[in-house]
């Protein structure tokens, strides 16, 4: 059996859509990165993607845990032209397809964005090639709210607009565990 321990990175505290923005992770809070270290299993890998706010985060809780090379498939949606522009500002201009990414995710994207199934190949791709490269090994994959929520709907077997209304909080952890095939979400959006 592998175990998926993923992790949202660090608050960035910004208030726009950011997805491949390379924006720095607050790790401040030391007592919730003990926690989730301690809550982590000892001997798990533990890879990032390659934005500095997962990198960070990951450095923070790796503890004496091996590290893997970031990977860049690993990252958030990209956004395209709304990345780092306000839901409001957004909304000004494009409020029909801003409603429509929103409400029916899946097909629908930011221009020269990803959409919700883009997203979802990408990291389905990803987290398979880590299971394949690490079989029976624990991994914590610290990345990003849309990526986790990929593999939470994945494991749940749930429709798009059911994953996109979970909640993700930074520095959380859910859980998901493979076994034979057959994928369980043990724990979503804990905070240890």
């Amino acid at each position: 059996m592998t175990r998926l321990f993923l992790v949202r990175h660090g608050p960035t505290h910004a208030k726009s859509m950011v997805g491949w923005a390379d924006l720095p992770a607050d790790l401040s809070d030391s007592a919730a990165l003990d926690r989730l270290n301690a809550y982590l299993p000892g001997d798990a890998l533990v890879v990032s993607s390659d934005l500095r706010r997962a990198i960070t985060t990951a450095d923070a809780v790796a503890g004496q845990r091996p590290r893997l090379p970031h990977r860049r498939a690993l990252r958030e949606m990209f956004f395209g032209r709304w990345e780092l522009r306000r839901f409001t500002e957004i909304e000004a201009v494009e409020p029909d397809l801003i409603r429509a990414f929103w409400e029916t995710p899946g097909l629908v994207r930011a221009p020269g964005g990803e959409s919700w199934s883009m997203l979802q190949t990408r990291a389905d791709a990803a987290i398979d090639r880590l299971l394949q490269d690490h079989p029976g090994r624990d991994l914590v994959v610290v990345c990003h709210f849309g990526l986790i929520l990929t593999q939470v709907q994945r494991a749940l077997q749930i429709d798009t607009e059911t994953a996109f209304a979970q909640k993700i909080d930074n520095l959380s952890v859910s859980e998901i565990h493979i076994s034979g095939g057959g994928w369980e979400a043990s724990v979503i959006n804990h905070l240890p």
